[in-house]
């Protein structure tokens, strides 16, 4: 047998077989299996964009509210050394060392009631203030200043929060703080007024924080132990553990340090095992699917019986005819699994860049974010095109198996 171009016979007359003939019941087959195929692969990637984009949101906008390295300082004291700071801060991964304070209290308006917040402290300077996404400043509001107004101290107030509370940048509060004396829990009340709105995408910062100077905070609530601490700075949060590491050593054993994966690592860990979960179960789907295409080869070897046992005649061993009809459905499963991959990436670009799926405030406070992103990522991509292109292929073995064991005699006979 010729071959009229590079690729091997068997690939050829698959290609032919692929192409379909006279049969329109071999098409409308081939084509159900092509479909099916597509449909499944579509939604893992969908599946799986959703969970990796999900997972990566929440943890950058985690991360927005808290440092990446956190330290805590032990025995009582809430200070560190300035030799100490230095030498965190010379670091190659580390962008900045902050010491924040928080609190608990509430905000007011004339004709709002009081809403319990979080209040967080931070050094004055636009170093401290940066990681506030979105921020809407009031007139006249310089980030590198202590105070904010001449008349009153600034507070800067999530967006969710602010619209709870039908207040906006200028406008007074009233603000009370809890602090603790001699062991007893005491209320000290403050007038404060907007400086400006963050909006964070987290929905339980924008819902229930309050940012104000760390100084003034410490004057309402004083120093309770366990509320000071220092926040580290990572330029690339995956690096957070090594940083972690390196700030440990330098520290010592009177500051506790741990990053954000340690501290979130039961809920991160709780997602990885859903999306492997996932995976199988929508595998599923894709499983069905080949059956499809197993079921398109039944149909193909009864069709072209006939050519089978021309072709055994003319001498093509049954290795290369079965290796013919793995062609076949190696390439309607690859087929499949390009269109499915190629749909289910742009209806996922789709879905993030109009953000078309969003929820409201009482449902984003579950779920953590306000809308939900698609992220496609080429290593979970890689694993649905093998799981697919492996379970194609099992599923084609049986056919092309059957195929290969035809009698030459009994196939041509065949009508």
């Amino acid at each position: 047998m010729s071959r009229r171009s590079g690729a091997p016979i068997e690939a050829q007359i698959a290609w032919r077989f692929f192409r379909g003939g006279r049969s329109r019941l071999l098409d409308g087959t081939a084509r159900a299996a092509l479909l099916a195929t597509t449909l499944g692969v579509m939604a893992m990637v969908i599946a799986m964009a959703l969970m990796t984009g999900y997972r990566q949101d929440l943890q950058a906008r985690m991360i927005r509210g808290h440092a990446a390295v956190v330290v805590y300082p032990l025995a009582g004291g809430d200070g560190l050394a300035p030799e100490l700071r230095a030498e965190i801060e010379a670091l190659a991964e580390v962008t900045m060392v902050r010491q924040v304070l928080y609190g608990q209290g509430s905000v007011a308006t004339a004709g709002q009631p009081a809403i319990e917040v979080t209040l967080r402290g931070v050094e004055a300077g636009l170093g401290s203030m940066g990681e506030l996404q979105g921020l809407e400043l009031a007139p006249g509001v310089d980030l590198q200043a202590t105070a904010w107004f001449p008349d009153l101290p600034g507070i800067f107030l999530g967006s969710e929060l602010a619209s709870r509370l039908g207040t906006g940048p200028g406008e007074p509060l009233r603000l009370m703080a809890l602090g603790f004396d001699r062991g007893r829990p005491r209320f000290r009340y403050r007038s404060v007024r907007v400086a400006g709105l963050f909006t964070t995408g987290f929905s339980e910062f924008d819902r229930s924080w309050s940012v104000l100077d760390r100084a003034e905070l410490e004057r309402l609530v004083g120093r309770p132990e366990g509320a000071g601490l220092f926040e580290v700075g990572v330029d690339d949060p995956r690096q957070a553990a090594v940083v972690a590491a390196r700030v440990r050593q330098i520290l010592g054993d009177a500051y506790m340090v741990t990053d954000w994966q340690e501290l979130n690592q039961e809920l991160f860990t709780a997602l990885r095992m859903q999306q492997i979960a996932l995976f199988f179960v929508l595998g599923l789907i894709v499983l069905v699917s080949n059956f499809n295409v197993a079921s398109s080869l039944v149909v193909l070897v009864r069709d072209r019986l006939r050519e089978i046992g021309v072709l055994a005649s003319l001498g093509l061993a049954p290795s290369r005819l079965r290796a013919l009809f793995l062609w076949y459905g190696g390439a309607l499963g690859l087929a499949g699994t390009a269109a499915g991959v190629a749909l289910g990436s742009l209806i996922a670009w789709v879905l993030t860049e109009f953000e078309l799926i969003r929820f409201d405030p009482e449902v984003a406070a579950i779920y953590f974010i306000s809308s939900v992103p698609f992220r496609v990522r080429p290593p979970e991509v890689a694993a649905v095109v093998l799981f697919t292109l492996a379970v194609t292929m099992a599923a084609c073995w049986l056919p092309a198996r059957r195929a290969a064991r035809v009698r030459p005699a009994v196939a041509l006979r065949h009508e």
